[in-house]
């Protein structure tokens, strides 16, 4: 097995890494998981925080094939995107390399899915093209999910110029190729594939999605950002800076947590460093991340 990938059930799930994100940003995206909080937990130790309390996270996306489909969920940060964020500003990475090597050239995936329209999971919509830069799909023959609520919300939200830059680079060039399909999401999830399915868990943003694998009597789910980082599975109600509505946030990372827990699921963080995937289970009044380390079976 690949050392970035997972089996689940007859499905392999391939993480393919864009960028490790700099030591600062935990404190900004979690600013009530303070350095005290982090060291209490030591089951985040070493691999999600370091000892002196700061949090660890990364940018990836995950990729794998259900039912004849290549799918790829989320397309990180992207290069060459002008970004208010220093550290997503003009980035140069080998992504579409590492994505390649895992089995998936761009050109072959069929399905991307868009847990959310957040700069930080569409800029490899996208890719610079010609001689004039134009921004060109980067998956040109795949179907380019999101919730129908998620891209309502933002085509009638109020946008500064650095959200306008975003949708201008990585959204609006796959919705003018007719590769862009907003969906609509019913409370009990929508099957976009053989054995995968969309799962409302809005509050970070009003339409975002998980997405639910289930192959055989095995099943994993890709948190997107209802779940920026472990420490909110003992802690469940830390919101991000960023989450749209805090209070609907913190009630569905619970209903979530509580129905993962023990049920042996795979938990695949979007944002999670590596080992990156693990089972939930219940500890004290809250849980923690039983780690699967890549290249094991779960």
């Amino acid at each position: 097995m690949h050392p970035s990938s997972w089996n689940v059930g007859g499905t392999t799930v391939h993480r393919v890494d864009e960028t490790p994100l700099p030591p600062e940003t935990g404190a900004w995206l979690l600013p009530d998981a303070t350095p005290d909080l982090v060291r209490a937990l030591p089951w985040l130790l070493p691999h999600h925080a370091t000892a002196t309390g700061a949090l660890r996270a990364d940018s990836h996306s995950f990729a794998f094939e259900a039912g004849g489909l290549r799918v790829v969920v989320d397309t990180g940060i992207g290069n060459g995107k002008p970004r208010a964020n220093p550290a997503w500003h003009d980035l140069r990475t080998d992504y579409p390399d590492r994505l390649a090597a895992a089995g998936f050239p761009p050109e072959s995936v069929d399905l991307v899915v868009l847990t959310h329209l957040h700069s930080d999971h569409v800029g490899w919509n996208t890719r610079r093209a010609g001689g004039d830069g134009e921004w060109v799909p980067t998956f040109p023959n795949a179907r380019h999910l999101t919730s129908r609520v998620e891209r309502d919300f933002w085509a009638g939200h109020p946008m500064d110029e650095a959200r306008a830059q975003v949708f201008r680079d990585s959204v609006d060039p796959v919705e003018r190729a007719g590769l862009l399909e907003p969906v609509d999401v019913p409370g009990g999830g929508l099957e976009v594939a053989p054995g995968v399915r969309l799962l409302p868990t809005p509050g970070h943003t009003p339409g975002h999605v998980a997405v639910e694998l289930t192959s055989g009597d095995e099943r994993a789910l890709i948190t997107g950002d209802c779940l920026h980082h472990p420490v909110q599975l003992a802690h469940p109600d830390l919101t991000a800076c960023v989450d749209v509505d805090p209070a609907l946030s913190r009630a569905t990372r619970r209903a979530l947590l509580d129905r993962l827990a023990g049920t042996g699921t795979l938990l695949l963080g979007t944002h999670f460093a590596p080992p990156t995937a693990g089972r939930v289970v219940r500890h004290g009044s809250g849980y923690r991340l039983d780690p699967v380390p890549a290249g094991r079976d779960r």
